[in-house]
């Protein structure tokens, strides 16, 4: 995994929507990079490690080839308790690809919030 310079530093937080699938209803939160976010009413946290605005998969290397926000994807950390239920990516333009299947929420890479 490599964040290229001209994106370090460049963004400051994620919008993933969350749906409660026992509830029947979606809220969008903000989570900050590198921060713990617990899911109100839940035991579930949820940290996005990076997020590159162009992901792209260089033999094995990921990495994003710009700063524009062509292919967004979120490396997110679930854990429920304290135990790591999920480690991976979510992508903007492909929500389905790898998504996380939990019993009950449901979470998607919906916005992007630039540093200032």
């Amino acid at each position: 995994m490599v964040v290229p310079d001209s994106v370090k530093g460049k963004w400051k937080a994620v919008k993933i929507a969350v749906a409660d699938k026992n509830a029947n209803r979606q809220k969008v939160y903000e989570l900050e990079l590198g921060k713990d976010f617990k899911l109100p009413d839940s035991d579930i946290t949820l940290t996005v490690v990076n997020f590159l605005p162009n992901f792209v998969m260089e033999g094995t290397t990921l990495t994003s080839i710009s700063n524009e926000l062509k292919n967004p994807a979120a490396q997110l950390v679930i854990s429920e308790g304290k135990k790591e239920i999920f480690k991976g990516w979510l992508f903007t333009l492909y929500p389905t690809t790898h998504a996380f299947q939990h019993p009950q929420f449901g979470f998607t890479l919906v916005d992007y919030e630039p540093a200032k």
